[in-house]
């Protein structure tokens, strides 16, 4: 890909930092949306959940990224923080749509985050893009979320849904709280370990993106998640064989539920996803196994 101009929102969180290095070490220009006053020319104010965007700077960008959002996994889901979540994706990813169809000369691609939470419960029956969305409070977000984008879709700008697994990465994510209990030989699996985990290590999740942005005619939905999911105890096994730790401690349902609240839902709930469209559209995972993907992140 040519020298690109290629705004990014969350650009400070896990994977948005993780872009915005990938991009920049290959010369392209990138402009972080920021929520205060910019102190420098490559930032561009913004206010997702007041819905307010400069709009002017993002003219000349040939792609957006938007990656912004309060994180599902940061803390217990009250009622407060499940409608902080939603907002802070909804009415973001609504405010760049209308900001990017605002635009005289739009950009060729729009890049809008998305969960496999879209799918719900899966159990043990894989599932790929051609799958419905599930029933629940992150099916029903997602569902939002992609919705939000109608008005850059409308503007004719190229809109594509990134519907990220669970990252392999240390610096943030579910994993960053795994490594920890792991390397202290405090790691087991959560529940009964049946439920399956649709992983996905931080580069090939940042290549993926890579990949949305670049491949012309490539837009809607695309699971970013490693082709084979495991269940929660085939990952503690592949952990304790990686850290060389044992993982005899487990984590019962009740206790979790107990803890966690509605969230325990997302730890013990089984989603079975598989990346087609992404391997269809040519793209080769750099880590499609998880001791691969520890070791990376390691």
């Amino acid at each position: 890909m040519e020298r690109s101009r290629i705004a990014v929102a969350g650009a400070s969180g896990l994977i948005g930092s993780a872009l915005v290095r990938s991009l920049t070490a290959d010369g392209h220009e990138v402009v972080r949306l920021v929520r205060r006053a910019p102190r420098a020319r490559d930032e561009v104010y913004w206010d997702p959940e007041a819905r307010r965007v400069d709009a002017a700077g993002l003219a000349g960008c040939d792609a957006v990224v938007n990656l912004a959002g309060a994180g599902v996994g940061s803390r217990r889901w009250t009622d407060a923080y499940k409608t902080k979540i939603r907002r802070s994706r909804v009415l973001g990813t609504s405010a760049l749509a209308e900001a990017i169809a605002s635009l005289d000369t739009p950009p060729r691609v729009f890049v809008n985050g998305s969960a496999l939470g879209f799918y719900g419960e899966t159990g043990d029956r894989p599932v790929d893009e051609s799958a419905p969305h599930g029933e629940g409070f992150l099916p029903e977000l997602c569902v939002e979320w992609e919705g939000a984008t109608a008005p850059a879709q409308q503007a004719g700008v190229r809109t594509v849904f990134p519907r990220t697994g669970l990252v392999v990465a240390r610096e943030g994510g579910a994993w960053a709280r795994l490594f920890p209990l792991f390397k202290a030989g405090l790691g087991g699996r959560m529940g009964d370990g049946r439920q399956y985990w649709s992983f996905v290590s931080l580069h090939d999740e940042v290549a993926a993106i890579r990949h949305l942005i670049d491949t012309d005619g490539l837009s809607g939905p695309f699971n970013v998640t490693a082709p084979e999911p495991l269940t929660n105890r085939e990952i503690t096994a592949a952990m304790g064989r990686v850290l060389h730790r044992p993982t005899l401690f487990t984590v019962p349902a009740p206790v979790l539920r107990t803890v966690l609240g509605e969230m325990a839902g997302d730890v013990l709930g089984s989603a079975r996803v598989r990346p087609t469209r992404l391997l269809e559209s040519g793209f080769t995972f750099a880590f499609p196994d998880i001791e691969g993907a520890i070791r990376a992140a390691l």
